[in-house]
Order: C-alpha cells, then structure tokens, then sequence
C-alpha cells in the first residue's frame, strides 16, 4: 500500500531488531498494517489506545500469533507516530511491563527535545 500519508512513522532501533527476529511473512503483515494506519485508516484492530496512557498499540495477528508495537505520537513534529518496541502477546491483557517499558521511552524521547 503506497499512498499518501496522514502519519509520519519512526520505527526504533529496538523494533528493527524485534522485526529482524520474526517470521518474514509476519513481519510483512506488520508493515502492510503500519501503512494502513499510517495512511489514516484507523480501526481498532490495528491500531489502539492503551486505556488510561498516551501508549497505543500496533495490533497484528498472523498465524495465531498476536505480535504488537507500543507507540505514541508527537504532535510537534505533524502527528508523527513513534514505535517504542516490540513484543508477542501471549495473554488477554498487554502486559504492565511492556507498557511501563513504552511510557518510559516516550518520556525520555519527550525530554530530548
């Protein structure tokens, strides 16, 4: 899908490496859903606001594997989203150690500016 873009998205070095580790045909999968959000199409089973944080979630289910990236946006820089890291979810709920691991990062990439 290459079209125009609403959102800018900045991938981390730590989710570079998570993608390097992951199957190609689900990291494919990965990109085609980061596009779609990208290009402004926004559903809840791609893209997610974690209740009660300014995380959101990179939702990908490929082959009964739920794979996520946690992100933020940076409304400065025209509503860029920023993936923090990556992760398999193996339960219901993202675990608080993943997000607390995101808050951290968007709070130091926040103070670098």
């Amino acid at each position: 899908m290459d079209g125009p873009k609403k959102f800018k998205v900045i991938i981390s070095e730590e989710v570079d490496k998570f993608l390097d580790e992951v199957n190609p045909k689900a990291k494919a999968k990965i990109f085609y859903n980061i596009n779609l959000v990208a290009a402004g199409l926004i559903n809840k089973e791609l893209f997610k606001k974690i209740e009660g944080t300014d995380i959101w979630e990179f939702r990908t289910l490929f082959a009964g594997i739920a794979y996520r990236l946690l992100s933020f946006f940076d409304t400065d820089e025209q509503a860029l989203i920023i993936t923090t890291h990556g992760f398999i979810k193996k339960t219901q709920k993202t675990p608080l150690k993943e997000i607390e691991k995101a808050k951290i990062i968007r709070t130091e990439y926040f103070n670098q500016k």
